[in-house]
């Protein structure tokens, strides 16, 4: 049921791709259009049909945030990459993730552009259009592939604005080389599927990563904050995925700025 919902909220961004946008924007550089509000509502209304005792907190509006503790709760962001949406670049997500007693439970991402539908259920595996995947198998932090991505206050904020570049050049300076999407649940999902050994990025929210954790896990790989423990969605400032096995060398290069 959760895949049928999210491929036919996907099929609302594929239709309109190309078309035109009616942009507004959040904040300086964080940008939304009437798609995002649209897929917004389609889901709530969904999954509220289905799962209608659990909490559903989204993107764009506010629904049951004042309730962001209980313990069953549901994370969608209807387009995450929403500035590669409006420029036609083909990296973009309809993300929902299922938190249930207070533990990731089920998460779903899906880029309709490439038609690539990621899932995974605890306990029983991670998915891209229903073949298991598993992360990288490199060990080697200086062959390992890494993506990030920049907080949208990065301008604003002089702390924020100095990590990110003083780790980008200790990154650049000691792995195979560097990406960077635009939409952190796709690059989790690629961290999951083995395309990339490490994603890690700064002020993320919880819709934008609940669903990838539990992808990346489920497929062998690990993820907390930047202090090597286990990462809280609400509280954590920085967020570090990989396939596990660089996850300790990563940390150290980044601790060691």
């Amino acid at each position: 049921m959760l895949k049928k919902i999210v491929i036919e909220a996907g099929k609302i961004i594929k239709d309109n791709f190309y078309s035109a946008k009616d942009v507004k924007f959040k904040g300086e550089i964080d940008l939304v259009t009437k798609f995002d509000i649209e897929i917004e509502k389609f889901l709530y209304k969904k999954l509220k049909d289905i799962y209608p005792e659990f909490v559903i907190i989204g993107e764009e509006e506010s629904y049951d945030t004042q309730l962001t503790n209980a313990p069953n709760r549901i994370y969608i962001d209807p387009i995450d990459g929403t500035t590669n949406f409006v420029h036609s670049i083909p990296f973009v997500a309809v993300c929902v993730g299922i938190i249930k007693d207070n533990k990731l439970f089920e998460g779903a991402i899906y880029n309709p552009i490439l038609d690539e539908f990621f899932y995974a259920k605890k306990g029983e595996g991670a998915f891209l259009n229903e073949k298991k995947i598993y992360v990288s198998k490199e060990n080697k932090l200086e062959r390992s592939l890494v993506v990030t991505g920049f907080p949208y206050n990065i301008r604003q904020d002089e702390f924020t604005f100095n990590w990110n570049i003083e780790t980008v050049k200790k990154v650049l300076k000691n792995t195979l080389a560097f990406r960077r999407l635009g939409s952190a649940a796709i690059d989790l999902c690629y961290v999951a599927r083995g395309s990339y050994e490490i994603f890690y990025e700064m002020g993320l929210k919880p819709w934008d990563v609940a669903a990838g954790i539990l992808i990346v896990e489920e497929a062998g790989g690990k993820v907390t904050n930047e202090k090597g423990k286990e990462f809280d969605l609400h509280e954590d400032k920085i967020i570090v995925a990989t396939n596990s096995k660089l996850h300790d060398k990563f940390l150290k290069l980044i601790n060691n700025i």
